[in-house]
């Protein structure tokens, strides 16, 4: 891999335009990705928020969770945000029927944790391994993290409750730091993935 890593958005539903703007923003190469083919190509993928019941139901019917599945188990860099952090989340505390998760952090998380659409907010969080201050995150129909198990670290709170857990090349964060211009938390993990290559 050269130091521009190719970066993929999961773009089956979501805000995949504003995540291959901040991705590019971080000096990644940023490409959406629907199929598995597109996804053997890439160094890193975002799973993009959204609504993770929708995705999970798009995944299998494009053919495209197990791939994840296979690529996230075999190490491949991976950040989630809202909706991605429930993909991304081991177990699902009241998950709705026949919703799957990708899996790959040790965590339990709660869907719309933070209220509905018309309770979204934003508020400055402090997340570990990005300088300068807090970042601004965006809250919208959030899931929290009700626990992680000994192999995830937990990388943010807010208001008492885990906004951002880390596990090996898995990132995951319950707001969107890609709707503020703030591309901190993405240079972050393009970070991650130029570690890796």
């Amino acid at each position: 891999m050269s130091d521009t890593p190719v970066i993929g958005v999961l773009a089956l539903q979501g805000d995949v335009r504003e995540h291959l703007i901040a991705l590019a923003s971080a000096d990644a190469l940023a490409r959406p990705v629907r199929r598995p083919e597109e996804l053997a190509e890439v160094d890193g993928l975002v799973l993009p928020g959204g609504e993770s019941t929708t995705m999970s139901k798009l995944a299998t019917l494009f053919g495209m969770l197990d791939p994840l599945r296979a690529r996230v188990r075999g190490g491949l860099p991976v950040y989630g945000t809202c909706a991605g952090m429930i993909l991304l989340a081991d177990k699902i505390l009241d998950p709705r029927a026949g919703q799957e998760t990708i899996g790959g952090i040790d965590m339990i998380v709660r869907r719309n944790a933070f209220g509905r659409q018309n309770e979204s907010f934003e508020a400055a969080v402090e997340v570990a391994g990005v300088a300068g201050g807090p970042v601004e995150g965006v809250f919208i129909r959030a899931p929290w993290v009700e626990s992680v198990g000994a192999r995830a670290e937990v990388v943010a709170e807010h208001d008492g409750h885990i906004v951002a857990v880390r596990q090996g090349n898995a990132l995951a964060t319950s707001f969107h730091p890609e709707l503020t211009g703030d591309h901190r938390v993405h240079a972050l993990f393009v970070d991650m993935v130029r570690a890796v290559g």
